[in-house]
């Protein structure tokens, strides 16, 4: 095991998004275009896990991509043609919307050359990351951004120098769709729990709690020695649940933070659809106008859209 494995005190500041996967669900969307460019409204899935990354401090997010994904890395570059159009047209809302998206963080990119599984999209970042801690954010999923989760992530990894989940209560007939946690109390504070094993997708029957593992990590360089010791496992794939195991049998601390928040999960058709139509009715802009057309519809009335164009 690497010397640092139990290094406290150093917050994290990089991030790892790996966005390699084919998204067959969503085809054929998603054929030419990646599903983390998705639009929730009128931002990107992977936008909003990038603003998300950088609200808690992180300043350095390595996208691991794969064929046919550059575009997620052109979405955060500066487009100066753009910015002229909106500049001339006094549109100063969008422009000020277009340039933040190159201000959020230094974005870098890593190919996965297979789709080998999470834990090997994970130990193509190991020359990145170097020997500090690391979060891992999933492509599909992110949270309100009024209840961030991240921040408390990193600072309990600072503590303890070991690794940090996160989880949300789910009901007893969806664990089957989880990796599900078993914990013990931990003294460190509301809402944080020592995880003592994981289980993928248990019945309900043989789950050990009801506390579903979400799409965020904050993982210790001595991952990577550990995903390298994975066999792979069904579909030839390495499982970074695999590999955290590894290191909780080698003693290395694991916590997990039960998140109260809402988590998006746009990694589905309807998860994405619900996430499109709940960001959209709460916005200050669009809101109202949408909620009144949407009741409408449920009720039966007109499905004819309109809108403002602009």
């Amino acid at each position: 095991m690497t010397t640092n494995a139990h290094a406290t005190g150093r917050r994290a500041v990089k991030a790892v998004i790996p966005a390699a996967g084919l998204a067959t669900r969503f085809l054929p969307a998603t054929k030419a275009v990646p599903k983390e460019l998705l639009p929730v409204v009128d931002r990107p899935v992977l936008q909003y896990i990038v603003e998300e990354a950088a609200a808690a401090g992180i300043t350095d997010v390595l996208l691991v991509t794969g064929r046919g994904k550059t575009s997620m890395v052109d979405h955060f570059d500066r487009r100066p043609d753009i910015e002229q159009r909106l500049e001339e047209k006094g549109d100063l809302k969008r422009l000020a919307a277009v340039r933040r998206t190159s201000e959020l963080a230094d974005i870098y990119t890593c190919r996965q050359g297979e789709p080998l599984g999470l834990g090997h999209a994970v130990g193509t970042a190991a020359s990145h990351v170097g020997d500090n801690a690391f979060a891992v954010l999933l492509g599909d999923e992110f949270v309100e951004q009024d209840k961030p989760l991240l921040p408390a992530m990193l600072d309990l990894q600072a503590r303890t120098g070991g690794i940090v989940l996160a989880f949300m209560e789910v009901k007893p007939e969806e664990t089957s769709r989880y990796g599900i946690a078993s914990v013990a109390p931990s003294d460190l504070g509301e809402d944080i729990v020592q995880v003592t094993g994981l289980v993928e997708k248990p019945s309900p029957e043989e789950a050990p709690s009801n506390l579903a593992v979400l799409g965020r990590y904050i993982l210790p360089a001595s991952i990577f020695e550990a995903i390298d010791n994975t066999k792979p496992g069904n579909g030839g794939e390495i499982q970074l649940t695999d590999a955290m195991f590894q290191l909780l049998q080698d003693g290395v601390p694991v916590h997990g933070i039960i998140y109260r928040g809402h988590r998006y999960d746009t990694g589905m058709p309807l998860g994405y659809l619900q996430a499109v139509v709940q960001l959209a009715s709460e916005r200050a802009d669009i809101g109202e106008e949408f909620r009144t057309w949407l009741a409408a519809f449920v009720a039966g009335g007109s499905s004819v859209a309109g809108g403002k164009k602009g």
